[in-house]
């Protein structure tokens, strides 16, 4: 019985040793993560990921902002990173495990470095310049990549200041009603970027006024490039109702009627403060070619979307003075609503640039007109005689 006891314990005794030479053939990683301000930072995330063969674990940094993980098989490869804010801020590649002292690594997810480097970077790709001490801290594999967006961003701004150039040089060139040197510099601009909307309105625009300074075919011709390049910059702005405005006025230029009402009617309902002003510019159109029933309508929905606009009621009511007619005494006889609308314009602006006009019509409402007519040298003929 005795030497079955003794061997029973040489027994535990070997199992004993073989347990730690078990636990010896596990590494340990260790590390520390320190802030900007150079202060431990609490719940960044570590993980390792061993490559050679199929494995992943995770841990946390504590309120000192250490982290430990332990039980690594030994001669595994792992690539090992941490996370801050949802970001990955630091990967390291490679990393073996190892018999006895735990791997500590040092300078793994140091984020003061990290974000130094960062914002270094940051000023490089701004300024196109990298200093030495940026490249000497940069991977083969960041250099590449560095290099790649100096290259592009130095693109980048040489096409920026050729479409700046083009667009100003177009744009100061309308200004000055120079319309063929504003058309070819803002094409230019509208091939550099095509998906620019303020080039494509200005170069309606010049399209615009090229076409008020020819007749005929060549009229026909720019007011459809006008109306072509509105297009454009309502597919790139659907929701600006000044392009809709605009496109809708060339389009009644071209004698579209019903398209250019659309147009209004959508600058309207997408700008509903300025409706008044839309619908006024469409019946100044109407006006000028001569189409007086439209323009009645447009400047009566005018001043039904802003009651206080002055210069519709004046419109309105001059338009509608095409429209009066004769007694055969003479006296005038003014169409439904004109009186009123002149009455209005005078409320809202008696001192305006056209009051003395409407004065002039109220006065003649009231009145009469001659209509009898004689002819004087019929008169000069009968003196004669006696």
């Amino acid at each position: 019985m005795l030497r079955t006891f003794q061997r029973g314990v040489m027994w535990a005794a070997v199992c004993a040793v073989s347990a730690g030479l078990a636990s010896a053939q596990m590494g340990t990683f260790m590390g520390r993560v320190l802030g900007e301000d150079g202060k431990p930072v609490q719940g960044v995330i570590i993980k390792i990921e061993r490559k050679d063969i199929k494995g992943n674990w995770q841990t946390k940094t504590n309120k000192r902002g250490e982290w430990v993980y332990s039980g690594m098989p030994i001669g595994g490869v792992f690539t090992i990173s941490c996370e801050y804010n949802g970001q990955v801020m630091d990967v390291l590649n490679g990393v073996r495990s190892q018999m006895g002292d735990p791997v500590e690594l040092k300078d793994f997810c140091d984020l003061q470095k990290i974000m130094a480097k960062r914002k270094a970077m940051e000023q490089a790709q701004q300024s196109g310049q990298v200093s030495q001490e940026v490249l000497k801290e940069m991977t083969p594999e960041q250099r590449a990549a560095m290099e790649k967006q100096l290259k592009e961003r130095a693109a980048q701004m040489a096409r920026n200041k050729a479409l700046n150039d083009a667009f100003n040089a177009g744009y100061a060139a309308l200004q000055a009603k120079d319309y063929q040197t504003a058309i070819e510099n803002l094409q230019k601009a509208s091939e550099i970027d095509p998906k620019q909307v303020a080039v494509w309105a200005q170069l309606a625009a010049a399209y615009e006024g090229m076409a008020r300074t020819k007749t005929g075919a060549e009229r026909d011709e720019f007011f459809q490039k006008a109306a072509d390049a509105y297009v454009k910059a309502i597919e790139l702005q659907p929701g600006d109702a000044g392009l809709h405005n605009n496109y809708g006025l060339v389009l009644a230029q071209m004698k579209k009627l019903n398209e250019a009402s659309a147009e209004l009617e959508k600058a309207v309902a997408l700008d509903p403060p300025g409706g008044g002003k839309y619908m006024y510019n469409l019946g100044a159109v109407y006006i000028n070619t001569n189409q007086v029933e439209p323009a009645i309508a447009a400047f009566k929905k005018a001043i039904e979307l802003n009651p206080k606009y002055a210069p519709a009621w004046y419109q309105y009511c001059t338009a509608m003075s095409g429209k009066m007619q004769l007694k055969p005494d003479g006296t005038p006889v003014p169409p439904e609503g004109m009186k009123e609308a002149c009455e209005k314009y005078l409320e809202l602006d008696a001192s305006g640039p056209n009051a003395e006009a409407v004065r002039g019509l109220l006065q003649l409402i009231s009145g009469k007109i001659e209509t009898t007519y004689e002819n004087p040298d019929a008169k000069k003929a009968t003196k004669k005689k006696k």
